[in-house]
């Protein structure tokens, strides 16, 4: 009889004892000594890549904490919560900012500009230009981020039950094969 053999990558992928081994995140070991931070199923994939594509839209570089702290308060897995804010990269961050301009534009009403110019840093009335920009620009992105995100956090929530269903599907379907 043929054995079914599955391949996983959560092997290559790191446990807590080897994250918490550093003496930077030692501290904060008791804080994330629960297994439901740690194992993976279907509803906690689901919600994990929810939380991070709706906080990989946060600015700057607080994504990953972001994505953690909000995972840490929905009791659901960790490392996928934050590895799916890198969705969100140097060459992405900018058209879903632009994306999230429009839709925050269409929704309040506003004649979006076809072009979002940021106020030059060296100009002497840089906070003055910066704060025209930001009443020209903020209140589309203000609406639009968060509403962008919630699309592709529900999307990816969809996405993710969709992509564990056709995966455990092939491989209910590989294991009855194999069982002849």
């Amino acid at each position: 009889m043929k054995k079914f053999k599955r391949t996983t990558l959560r092997h290559k992928l790191p446990g807590s004892e080897q994250i918490f081994a550093s003496r930077w995140s030692k501290p904060f070991a008791p804080l994330f000594d629960k297994p439901y931070f740690w194992t993976l199923n279907r509803r906690q994939a689901a919600v994990s890549v929810a939380v991070g594509m709706f906080c990989g839209l946060m600015p700057g570089p607080t994504q990953m904490l972001t994505a953690l702290v909000v995972a840490y308060f929905l009791r659901t897995n960790l490392p996928v919560a934050v590895f799916t804010t890198l969705y969100t990269n140097p060459l992405t961050y900018m058209p879903l900012y632009y994306a999230a301009y429009k839709l925050g534009s269409l929704v309040l009403g506003i004649q979006a500009a076809d072009k979002l110019e940021f106020p030059e840093w060296s100009s002497a009335q840089f906070f003055s230009d910066l704060g025209a920009w930001l009443l020209g620009a903020g209140k589309p992105l203000l609406v639009g981020v968060p509403l962008l995100g919630t699309i592709l956090a529900v999307a990816g929530y969809f996405a993710a039950l969709l992509i564990w269903r056709m995966r455990t599907r092939y491989h209910w379907k590989k294991r009855k094969e194999a069982r002849g």
